[in-house]
């Protein structure tokens, strides 16, 4: 199963009930959490935290890499 960075936004999109095209390239420590909360239930898996992939991760790009690593069990 592979992360997009559409997919990404559209969850980001929902913090804030905003259109994914609102979503700022910089993401905050707050809507990292959303982000890993959605993508527990869209995925199916159970996102650490805390995990070392997780801790640089500041932008909608590097969160599409992180997770796409993380769901696919990396």
């Amino acid at each position: 199963m592979t992360v997009t960075r559409e997919a990404v936004l559209e969850m980001l999109a929902a913090f804030g009930e905003r259109a994914p095209q609102q979503v700022d390239e910089e993401i905050g420590s707050l809507e990292l959490t959303w982000l890993l909360a959605e993508a527990e239930q869209r995925y199916g898996v159970e996102l650490d935290p805390e995990h070392p992939g997780l801790a640089s991760v500041h932008t909608v790009g590097q969160a599409v890499a992180a997770l796409d690593r993380l769901v696919a069990g990396g």
